[in-house]
């Protein structure tokens, strides 16, 4: 199976690179790609570039009757090496590396291949943190594995150690001025034993409750260890030069039988007494407890697995590292204007992570996945194969998978029961992205995060959580509902007024993750406050009963739109086709059929006033009367509702010969091979001979004097968006061009391809790149009705089209089925689909269908099937596609 991901994968080496490993909200550790373990962000923040002092594997290599080798296991240092005071001395720069390494990533599991001339075996790097579709809890484990393969091709046996050490991570930030070192508490290690599991066990001199609480371990279940539980501490790098010396020698270590070396301070670090003498130059030596008292509060620690390798042999050498940091403060504490709730207030100051409540500290966490290693990682690669070993276009499985790190990155967070209004169970919130050392956008924005599908398509029951927050505490009794979530820690409601796009947006994820999980109750729980906000628009935002809206609208772009334009009405016609949907289905028929005539009504409009021959235009007295307008341009979002429709299995709201030409239209005039003459004084985030799609254009003149303030940005949040539609139209070579070149830019030289920015790392908006899935397949789960349907674009492979040639389309050529990864509410698998039948292979959950359609044509009925079943339908008739 690595063979294979290795064959399809890129290869990575740059600098750019970062591969993160972790769960949902825990935080993460990422992978560079020199093999070097970097970006350590566990204690409830981003903190991109941090380094962890010590943190590091290495290798010793004895080949009998041979020259033993010690490596630190990572490509040598790259870059620049001007830093004013040289490398530090926590980065161990001058210890000898490997020659070189290359970086092979399929989300969420990364391949490292090391090389070297001097070394007497191959070592590569196998790592992941599990990801079980429709299992969050499996999924938020605040683990890594981290397993090096070792082969050895020589004639003779070689002893070998691999070894990793690693410093806690707590303790630093926040410190009063009489912290040593700038910390706030010492860190501790200790051997720990349990039998199955062994390793290092970090904990720290704070109370459990306190925000810089936390925990780390490394572990292994393998009986052929070494270890140093704990480095000397010293003023200087003496730690350090003992492990060394102690690993270099005969690959073995040992505890040291003194934790410090000094009686007292010394030169540099003389300590005076309260006369201003040296304590050195009087008085008893200091014992060893009030040296450690006195020296750095770091705390490292080093374990090892030892094995001699016959000649061919390969084996693993297999560790888990594990961290808890349970504790958040109350509130965003973010770069918005955001009154956090006051910390004697009636609430605890502290909400807890969710993953927490399942694995009380980072041991427990090691221990449940070493236990389980087994079937996580088996659901792990069926995952990987299902997405990664899909027939689609290259392209668009990097795109869709890649972009899985964000939900999966300090973005998000899942908490416990954050506000007592919404009971208990887990509630997901997120930022819009994270900034290097703090987040991005507080408030789980619903006009950013109304773009985002990964979360709703692999792990339902977050996107749920986060429904309930919008309604039952953002949403007030007149149906307005803040676009920015505060009330969920207990403070003051956002003093905006909502945005068009989220609040409109909102209801349409409510209609998704109804429609995924086929839950009436939650549906009946939220409806009265979501139909409010239905109401709202029709009553506020409608102001001269013309059937568009006009208002003054808030939206994704942070300014107000005037006059009638595309974007907002199109949201608004998707939401109020969702809403008769739902309506419907709770009985509320008169309701329904009102909001029926106006979605008629507001289609007619926008045909009538909005579109200009080839595209939907901001129809305005005067582009320039009001700042930051867009008129006569073209809006790459000018079908933000015609794309949430397609993902929402509501088909075309708006003629589908005018959004095939309206998408034309974007592509043409938007889309950018080369941006070096392309002129911005915006914020950039594509440049020079890169490409990408630009948020607006003016192909036939009225650009306003100051358009809105996005305008002349690359947005891959939006890109993906287009795409996504794109595909759903059946213009699979537009949507191909659209993706080509924006992963052309993540391709690990300038940016790394696991992490697309915004407002932010991991930004939110790029997650619109699962709809890029749906598109391509057209698969769609409506569990009301128990309906499983596919419908592959048309120029995906004419296998799905019956008899003719099996060849993919899209730039792969191979010749055989169509092959993709689908999910529903209560089990994911795969398809696969020739000139002959569909069948279908449930990798996990359970499944049970009451009508199984390709391109609209029933293929079975009454299906049921449970993990690790398959079951084949014969296309009896070549299929029809659905017009599009």
């Amino acid at each position: 199976m690595r063979m294979n991901r290795r064959a399809r994968g890129i290869p990575h080496t740059s600098q750019a690179t970062a591969f993160p490993l972790g769960g949902i909200g825990t935080g993460n550790v990422s992978i560079g790609a020199r093999g070097e373990l970097r970006d350590w962000e566990f204690e409830n923040l981003p903190d991109k570039g941090r380094r962890n002092p010590h943190s590091f594997f290495a290798i010793h290599a004895a080949p009998e009757g041979g020259t033993p080798v010690t490596r630190v296991l990572e490509a040598r240092l790259t870059g620049r090496h001007d830093a004013d005071a040289g490398y530090a001395f926590d980065q161990l720069a001058g210890l000898p590396r490997l020659d070189g390494a290359t970086l092979h990533g399929e989300y969420p599991v990364v391949d490292v291949d090391f090389t070297d001339a001097v070394l007497p075996v191959e070592v590569s790097l196998h790592a992941f943190t599990p990801l079980v579709p429709l299992d969050a809890d499996d999924s938020g484990i605040p683990a890594a594995v981290l397993r090096y393969r070792v082969t050895n091709p020589g004639a003779v046996p070689v002893a070998v150690t691999v070894v990793g050490s690693v410093s806690h991570t707590a303790g630093r930030g926040a410190a009063g001025p009489d912290a040593p070192w700038g910390m706030r508490a010492t860190q501790t290690v200790r051997w720990r034993d349990d039998g199955d599991v062994r390793g290092l066990d970090f904990g720290i001199d704070l109370p459990q409750d306190d925000p810089g609480y936390g925990t780390l371990s490394l572990t292994t279940t393998d009986a052929a260890t070494t270890a140093k539980p704990q480095w000397v501490t010293s003023y200087w790098p003496d730690g350090a030069r003992l492990f060394w010396n102690d690993l270099t020698d005969d690959g073995l270590l040992a505890p040291e039988p003194r934790l410090t070396l000094e009686d007292r301070p010394r030169g540099l670090f003389a300590e005076l007494d309260e006369s201003g003498s040296l304590s050195s130059s009087k008085g008893a030596p200091l014992t060893e407890e009030q040296m450690l008292a006195k020296l750095p509060r770091l705390r490292t620690g080093s374990l090892g697995v030892v094995h001699t390798l016959a000649p061919g042999e390969a084996r693993d050498f297999e560790f888990v590292l594990a961290w808890s940091f349970p504790n958040r403060r109350r509130g965003w504490h973010g770069h918005i204007v955001f009154a956090d709730p006051p910390e004697d207030g009636p609430l605890s100051p502290i909400v807890r992570n969710h993953y927490a409540t399942l694995w009380a500290d980072a041991w427990s966490a090691a221990t449940h996945l070493h236990r389980e290693l087994p079937a996580l990682e088996g659901a792990t690669d069926a995952f990987v194969e299902a997405l990664y070993g899909s027939s689609l276009d290259p392209v668009l499985v990097d795109a869709i998978g890649a972009n899985i790190a964000a939900a999966r990155s300090t973005t998000g967070f899942v908490l416990e029961s954050p506000n007592p209004e919404l009971g208990e169970g887990p509630v997901f919130a997120a930022w819009e992205g994270s900034f290097d050392h703090g987040g991005s956008c507080e408030g789980t924005c619903t006009h950013v995060w109304s773009y985002a599908q990964t979360l709703a398509w692999l792990f339902p029951s977050l996107e749920r959580s986060a429904r309930r927050v919008e309604y039952l505490l953002e949403t007030d009794g007149e149906g307005a509902q803040k676009f920015r979530g505060n009330r969920i820690f207990g403070g003051p409601a956002w003093f905006m007024a909502p945005a068009v796009d989220g609040q409109l947006g909102t209801l349409l994820r409510l209609h998704r993750e109804w429609r995924f999980s086929g839950d009436d109750e939650f549906l009946r729980e939220l409806w009265p406050a979501a139909s409010r906000t239905l109401d709202y628009a029709i009553r506020e935002w409608d102001r001269d009963g013309d059937g568009l809206l006009d208002g003054e609208m808030h939206n994704t772009y942070d300014i107000e739109f005037h006059g009638a334009e595309p974007l907002a009405n199109g949201v608004y016609l998707a939401a109020l086709r969702a809403g008769v949907r739902m309506a419907e289905h709770l009985g509320e028929q008169e309701r329904a059929r009102a909001w029926s005539t106006r979605a008629d009504h507001v289609a007619a409009a926008m045909d009538e006033t909005l579109w200009n021959g080839e595209y939907y235009r901001q129809v305005i007295d005067d582009a320039d009367a009001h700042r930051y307008q867009y008129g006569e341009g073209v809006l790459s979002d000018q079908l933000l509702g015609q794309f949430h429709a397609y993902v929402n299995g509501l088909g075309h709201i708006l003629p589908a010969e005018r959004v095939g030409s309206a998408l034309a239209a974007i592509v043409a005039h938007n889309h950018r091979d080369d941006l070096s003459a392309h002129e911005s004084t915006q914020r950039v985030y594509a440049l020079n001979d890169e490409g990408g799609l630009l948020l607006a254009s003016w192909p036939h003149g009225g650009r306003p004097a100051i358009p809105f303030v996005y305008s002349d940005e690359v947005w891959t949040g939006v890109e993906h968006q287009v795409a996504a539609s794109l595909l759903f139209a059946g213009r699979y070579d537009d949507a191909l061009l659209v993706e080509r070149t924006l992963r052309a830019r993540y391709d690990g030289g300038h940016r790394s391809p696991w992490n697309e920015i915004e407002c932010g790392n991991h930004y939110a908006r790029s997650l619109a790149s699962w709809a890029l899935l749906l598109g391509a397949t057209g698969a769609q789960w409506d569990a009301p009705t128990g309906v499983l349907s596919f419908a592959p674009c048309a120029s995906t492979s004419s296998a799905t089209q019956g008899g003719g040639s099996a060849t993919q389309g899209g730039g792969s050529g191979t010749q055989g089925a169509e092959r993709f990864l689908f999910t529903t509410g209560t089990g994911w698998g795969r398809v696969e689909i020739d000139r002959d039948a569909l069948t279908l292979h449930l990798d996990g959950g359970e499944l049970d269908i009451a009508d199984l359609q390709l391109h609209g044509r029933s293929l079975g009925r009454g299906i049921r099937l449970r993990a690790s079943e398959s079951q084949r339908f014969p296309l009896t008739t070549t299929p029809t596609p659905e017009a599009s």
